[in-house]
């Protein structure tokens, strides 16, 4: 449908998934939540899909979760499902129905392909953390701001795909990386021109088009189990409880009232400001830098 949230479509063995709210740089809604999950498995059962990509519409992959529904009263953003999260365990329970449609990419069992541009940002580092190979252009902006003052991450693959000292690096300021940097710690396979990502992630379906999708599954699986046996799904679960513990910090319900009393844009403003543009460099100094204060 052409005003739905998530796109689908079928060519030359592959399935293209697109994430449809441009206006909006494609935050997450619950209906494109619900869609890229179920476009996912769908891709999965048909014969003559080898492997997919998930895509976003207009100037940016993915700016994370919709979060227009704090801005209001923020203790009843987890309402949307019938379930409030008056307590640790109910929003534990709300973050983890949430996780059981984002690991999708992880669990079907053919490949999955995230085509990164623009930003990437908190819950659209979620979508493309969990599969299987990320391939952005060299000016994208990758990472989860929101781990400065809304919480913690509600899944964990920075871990596997970055080590522990990057994982904390980004996570306990919040800064991005570009999609040049992603490429060189390993967060994301590759980064090219953005003139050329569509075209290297196509010529990259095109090679896995070539082979039987159940090969292609077998080598995704075995692959996967292994990061299984490194502890990936039980970390998930771990995560989203370590989501829900972190919402109780003093800082989370700051963030909270600075919601109530600003708005959701301007609490966003207030937050990032002192961090300047909010890289990190990978290879040049941080310190003296476009990020450094000047106080």
């Amino acid at each position: 449908m052409p005003d739905s949230d998530v796109l689908y479509e079928t060519d030359r063995g592959r399935a293209r998934i697109t994430l449809n709210r441009p206006e909006r740089h494609n935050a997450i809604s619950t209906a494109m939540h619900r869609g890229l999950h179920e476009a996912l498995w769908r891709a999965d059962a048909d014969p003559d899909v080898h492997a997919s990509v998930i895509r976003g519409a207009g100037p940016s992959f993915c700016a994370g979760f919709d979060l227009t529904g704090y801005t209001n009263r923020p203790d009843e953003a987890g309402e949307r499902r019938g379930r409030r999260r008056d307590s640790f365990d109910d929003d534990a329970w709300e973050i983890e129905r949430g996780q059981q449609l984002d690991i999708a990419p992880f669990d079907v069992h053919k490949p999955v392909i995230a085509q990164v541009h623009g930003h990437c940002l908190a819950g659209g580092t979620v979508i493309a953390l969990f599969c299987d190979m990320l391939i952005c252009s060299d000016d994208a902006r990758i990472g989860f701001p929101p781990s400065r003052d809304l919480g913690a991450t509600p899944s964990m693959m920075w871990l596997y795909h970055v080590g522990p000292q990057w994982a904390k690096r980004l996570l306990l300021t919040g800064d991005c990386l570009s999609g040049a940097d992603a490429a060189r710690i390993g967060l994301a396979l590759k980064a090219v021109p953005a003139d050329l990502l569509e075209v290297e992630v196509e010529h990259l379906l095109d090679r896995l088009a070539r082979i039987d999708p159940h090969l292609l599954s077998a080598n995704k699986r075995i692959v996967n189990l292994g990061l299984e046996l490194m502890g990936a799904r039980t970390l998930q679960r771990l995560a989203a409880e370590n989501d829900a513990r972190a919402h109780l910090a003093p800082g989370t319900q700051e963030y909270f009232r600075r919601v109530r009393e600003l708005g959701l844009r301007e609490a966003f403003k207030a937050r990032d400001a002192a961090f300047g543009d909010g890289q990190a460099r990978v290879r040049e100094p941080d310190a003296g830098g476009p990020t450094a204060r000047k106080d």
